[in-house]
């Protein structure tokens, strides 16, 4: 039987994606061919390539500063996210620039990414693994597009966020499917991240611009309700219309097996809650333990 792994889309949620995996590993539930969308194609690439522990090493240690820092104001307009420093995260965590998708041991991977000009649906299992997860991963807005084969690619979850029918395309047999985005009502913006400082001179006014731009990322908690910030609300808005893709798209081509970790609780933009996310993701599994083994014929 051969089990195909469809990651979805979700940007920070997706972190529970290597809870997922561990989980299914820890029971033998090994899949054959894992296709991802967007941050479900970053972690399906770095699973692939054998670098999985290691990316969750880092993540876990991710703070909120260190999380603001891959956000960068640009002249050019094209995107919030810092893609030097995501290069280089990338190159060490998920795999390295010479690591291509033919080169894949014993699994079948294949990452989403939007044709921007014509809004279709491409599918990259050839060439660079870092070139197929930086086009899924374009989310509009955040992130650049990328030129590849001609086309300019953005995030591919904008027509499929979880790519269910490229892993039965590949030959899966049975599809386990995780959507992060099925309790996505009900999160309220996060307000914890501003930094108080009492530093003066030079020092301060560099705390101060760092605590002023880390709080234009995440905007701060208090009682009194305010507006999402810039990035929330183009994440929060992509991640609205890929819910309900979703859904319109499970509803003809549905998994075998649906996982939905619940994740309203973490932003979409707070990639330093990856303990939480990870754990969860686990936990997932635990419960549906018991279908998925009936499932798949195990004992």
């Amino acid at each position: 039987m051969t089990i195909g792994l469809a990651l979805g889309s979700g940007a920070a949620r997706g972190w529970a994606h290597i809870g997922v995996i561990s989980a299914l590993n820890d029971h033998g539930i090994v899949p054959d061919i894992v296709c991802g969308t967007s941050i479900g194609a970053l972690v399906g690439a770095s699973y692939v390539s054998n670098n999985l522990e290691k990316l969750e090493e880092w993540v876990r240690s991710l703070t909120k500063f260190e999380t603001a820092k891959f956000f960068a104001i640009n002249m050019s307009l094209n995107g919030f996210v810092n893609k030097e420093r995501l290069h280089y995260f990338l190159k060490k965590y998920v795999a390295d620039d010479a690591s291509a998708i033919e080169d894949i041991v014993a699994k079948k991977y294949a990452s989403v990414a939007t044709d921007l000009q014509t809004g279709s649906e491409i599918w990259l299992m050839t060439g660079s693994i870092l070139e197929a997860v930086f086009a899924s991963i374009s989310l509009p807005g955040l992130f650049p597009a990328v030129k590849n084969d001609g086309k300019w690619l953005i995030d591919g979850g904008v027509v499929n966020p979880v790519p269910v029918s490229v892993c039965r395309a590949l030959g899966a047999d049975v599809v386990i499917a995780v959507t992060l985005n099925d309790d996505i009502v009900g999160k309220r913006p996060q307000n914890n991240l501003a930094i108080e400082t009492q530093d003066v001179g030079v020092t301060g006014k560099i705390s101060d611009l760092v605590t002023a731009y880390t709080a234009s990322v995440f905007p701060a908690t208090g009682n009194k309700e305010q507006a999402p910030s810039l990035f929330e609300a183009i994440a929060g808005s992509v991640n609205i219309m890929q819910d309900r893709i979703t859904r319109s798209r499970m509803a003809g081509d549905p998994p075998d097996i649906l996982l939905s970790p619940k994740l309203s609780h973490i932003g979409l933009l707070e990639f330093y809650r990856a303990g939480e996310a990870i754990t969860e993701g686990e936990k997932c599994v635990q419960r549906m333990l018991p279908a998925i083994q009936h499932i798949l014929g195990m004992p």
